[in-house]
């Protein structure tokens, strides 16, 4: 690292909408902005989480000084257990919110960690020649904030994910010092980028509160259950609020919703415990005098709505008159999931009212054009990288700094691995590092590689062959015919004509193999398998795992054997 030279290290978060993760790196300090987990698509079987690649981090552990959060959000915190299991981290600093959402996962993973400290807007922080402030900007969730770094080459200032909310239900953002911050001079603004696709301003979430009393206004006899996000905090308010205004009680289902309740209560964030009650006490309350706040907005098939919905769910069933409101919107990929729910529902005999141009009963928490737009003005960035998307929405924000007087130039449409370099307030880009995906399968943290992801494809789709081998290798013979099982590709009882072919096949390919004296297992496995592969294709038109398991078995001859 040369003197008087600052990079910006990408960890995750580009190219994609999670596992946002970036290092602010200036001679032998590094400042680590977010760390989050994207969830896995459905083509990477078995992979609970996905993390980015600390391998930078764990090469340069001795000159980490913090782990900045922006917000509490999943795909900013939820890669921070494993983090810390693997490099130490000497200080975590998150707002409120966001810190008291670690501490519940430190203690769920038995993680004790000591250095979790709160900053408010009003924090200022240095490490070494790194300078750190925060302002306030507005999200779904409270305590979301932007970070303004400032080092010896320039200042970077990181939005965070953020919208512009003139009728907010939390604090407005502080649009006042955002623009302090640009007329002092910003070299880099590094963009939340999700929502610019969208044209125009996001709705306030106060339109989603008008809605959502509207609907209750309208459903007054009816039981409604609400299904969100979980960390829609602000939402979750005002379903607090609009419930205490038409006198029902509400009661919660799903573990992170409880957990994201409980957190907001005790911070200040929701009022009205008393209106919280127990699942017997629900049923046994009138319609008109209860709401169900549960997950599964996003058809889960796990989450407390889908439960509900399949008639699995051991403490609510659904009646004829009930109300489902989906206040969310469907992430990408979702959308079939959701569909299987709302049929279910329906099936049910129930009304389901979903987010549509007629009924706001969902607003997002990200930027729409002309957010985007304003923070460029505000931000003032002689460079801009737009940030937290995939490829399309960071070359569309790219594309709105070029129309907000940004010179093409100056847009730097990155991806995750990259390192750009700020010296004397010039920007560059410098020389990647390993940006790849992390899986997290059950306890084991980086051993599921993509071979592994390829194997388990393949097993889904053509099935496993499994040719159990005995043979005695100390005199190179066989001793009986193969053995083929299978799972997932065919159904052998119903194959007998096929299964004799392999079985003769291997058969050949074991006898030719073992007269070679120099022939050991691994030869024997390989033979088997590359031999099999082309047989069985030209049979089935399938490729399915081939497994083969050989038994080395010796046979002695006894004294008194006759």
């Amino acid at each position: 690292m040369q003197t008087n030279e600052t990079k910006i290290v990408v960890l995750g978060g580009l190219g994609e909408v999670g596992k946002n993760m970036y290092c602010i790196v200036h001679n032998d300090a590094i400042v680590i902005i977010d760390a989050g987990v994207s969830f896995p698509e459905n083509d990477l079987m078995g992979v609970d989480y996905v993390l980015p690649d600390f391998t930078y981090l764990k090469e340069n552990e001795n000159k980490i000084k913090a782990l900045l959060i922006t917000h509490g959000h999943e795909d900013h915190i939820g890669a921070i257990p494993f983090l810390l299991q693997s490099i130490n981290i000497p200080a975590i600093y998150a707002p409120n919110h966001a810190k008291e959402l670690i501490a519940v996962k430190l203690q769920d993973k038995n993680i004790r960690y000591n250095n979790l400290y709160v900053y408010t807007e009003d924090t200022k922080l240095k490490f070494n020649k790194i300078e750190i402030e925060f302002f306030r900007t507005t999200h779904s969730i409270p305590d979301s904030h932007g970070i303004a770094i400032t080092t010896p080459d320039g200042t970077i200032v990181t939005t965070g994910d953020y919208k512009f909310d003139l009728t907010p239900i939390g604090p407005m953002a502080d649009l006042y010092k955002m623009a302090c911050i640009g007329e002092r001079g910003v070299d880099i603004l590094l963009g939340d980028s999700t929502n610019a696709l969208n044209e125009g301003f996001s709705a306030s979430e106060s339109a989603v509160d008008e809605t959502l009393g509207e609907m209750f206004d309208k459903c007054k006899t009816n039981r409604i259950i609400i299904a969100t996000f979980a960390s829609n905090i602000y939402r979750v308010k005002h379903i607090f609020e609009t419930c205490y205004k038409h006198n029902r009680k509400i009661c919660v289902f799903g573990r992170s919703m409880e957990n994201n309740i409980n957190i907001s209560i005790n911070g200040g964030y929701i009022s009205h415990k008393e209106l919280l009650v127990s699942p017997e006490e629900a049923n046994n309350l009138k319609p008109s005098e209860v709401a169900i706040l549960c997950t599964g907005s996003q058809g889960e098939p796990l989450a407390a709505l889908s439960r509900i919905a399949n008639g699995t769910h051991k403490q609510i069933k659904l009646r004829p008159d009930d109300v489902v409101i989906f206040s969310s919107s469907a992430i990408p990929g979702n959308a079939l999931s959701i569909s299987k729910t709302i049929n279910k529902l329906y099936l049910k005999g129930v009304r389901v009212y979903t987010n549509n141009v007629l009924d706001n009963l969902h607003t997002s928490g990200h930027a729409n054009e002309e957010e985007i737009k304003l923070m460029i003005r505000l931000i003032k960035p002689k460079y801009l990288v737009p940030f937290h998307g995939d490829y399309r929405m960071l070359k569309k924000q790219a594309n709105i700094g070029i129309n907000c007087g940004i010179p093409k130039e100056n847009t730097f449409v990155i991806k995750n691995g990259d390192v750009l370099i700020l010296k004397n307030h010039t920007l560059t880009i410098g020389t990647p590092i390993p940006g790849n995906d992390i899986y997290v399968d059950g306890n084991r943290i980086g051993e599921i590689g993509s071979a592994i992801i390829k194997d388990r494809k393949i097993m889904s789709n053509d099935g496993i062959l499994v040719v159990i081998i005995n043979v005695d290798m100390k005199k190179r013979e066989l001793l009986i015919k193969p053995n083929i099982t299978t799972r997932g590709f065919i159904l052998v009882n119903e194959n007998e004509e096929l299964i004799h072919k392999i079985e003769n096949k291997a058969e050949n390919i074991i006898k030719t193999t073992l007269q070679d004296q120099k022939a050991t297992f691994a030869i024997l496995k390989s033979e088997v398998t590359e031999a099999l592969y082309p047989f069985i294709y030209n049979l089935t038109g399938r490729k399915p795992i081939i497994l083969p398991v050989i038994l080395d078995i010796k046979r002695e001859k006894k004294d008194n054997q006759i």
